[in-house]
C-alpha cells in the first residue's frame, strides 16, 4: 500500500480525506505520524502558495511525497475576504466560532449573501510539485445551521443542496465539497506513484 503524509493536524480533515480515500489503495499518515511537530508557517497570500509551503517542507525535511490543502472562504460582498485568512479571520487565537461571529457580524443586513469555497491541494513529490484545485459556491446563511462538519460549515449552504454543510451526513459533504473536489482531482495522481 502507498503511504503518502497529508500535511495536516486537524483531525477534522484527516478523517474527511481517510473517509474520501477509504477504497483506495493508499495510506495517509498525518504529520504527527510521522513525528512532524513543527508548526510549518503558511505565509503565502494564496490558498496555493500556502498548500505548496506546507508539501516541500515535509518532502525535504521528512522525505516522504506529500500533499498539504489550504482552504478559503471567499465571501463576495466582503471582497473575497475571509479568504487566504480563513482559519484566524478573528485574530491569531481564534476558533471556528469566533470567525463565525465575525462573518455573521459584517455580514448583518447584506442581501447579497453569494460565496464560494475553494480548496488548493499542492502534491510533492521528487517530479516537483502539482497544483490541484475544487470549488463550491452556495450562500452565507443569516445563523448557525447544524452540528455536524467544521469550520464554516454550519452557515455555508452550497448551490447543490437544500441544507448547510454542517447538516449534511459525511458522504453527502464529501460528494460535493470544494475539499472533495480537490482530492477527486488527486486521486488519479497519487495511483501513479
Amino acid at each position: 500500500m502507498k503511504k503518502i503524509v497529508f500535511a495536516t493536524n486537524n483531525a477534522h480533515k484527516l478523517r474527511e480525506l481517510r473517509e474520501i480515500t477509504a477504497d483506495k489503495e493508499i495510506e495517509i499518515l498525518s504529520l504527527s505520524e510521522i513525528g512532524c511537530h513543527e508548526d510549518i508557517a503558511e505565509t503565502a497570500e494564496t490558498i496555493e502558495g500556502n498548500a505548496e509551503i506546507k508539501a516541500r517542507y515535509v518532502k525535504e525535511h521528512y522525505g516522504y511525497d506529500c500533499f498539504a490543502d489550504d482552504t478559503g472562504l471567499e465571501i463576495t460582498a466582503l471582497d473575497g475576504r475571509p479568504g487566504v485568512y480563513s482559519a484566524r479571520y478573528a485574530g491569531l487565537d481564534c476558533n471556528s466560532e469566533r470567525n463565525i461571529d465575525r462573518v455573521l457580524g459584517e455580514m448583518q443586513g447584506v442581501t447579497d449573501r453569494t460565496a464560494r469555497f475553494r480548496t488548493a491541494i499542492a502534491l510533492c513529490t521528487d517530479a516537483g510539485v502539482e497544483i490541484f484545485e475544487g470549488e463550491v459556491r452556495g450562500v452565507i446563511l443569516t445563523e448557525r445551521h447544524g452540528n455536524g462538519g467544521f469550520g464554516y460549515d454550519s452557515i455555508f449552504k452550497p448551490d447543490e443542496a437544500y441544507c448547510s454543510f454542517a447538516e449534511m451526513t459525511p458522504d453527502d459533504k464529501n460528494a460535493i465539497s470544494h475539499r472533495g473536489r480537490a482530492v477527486a482531482a488527486l486521486l488519479p495522481r497519487l495511483a501513479t506513484l
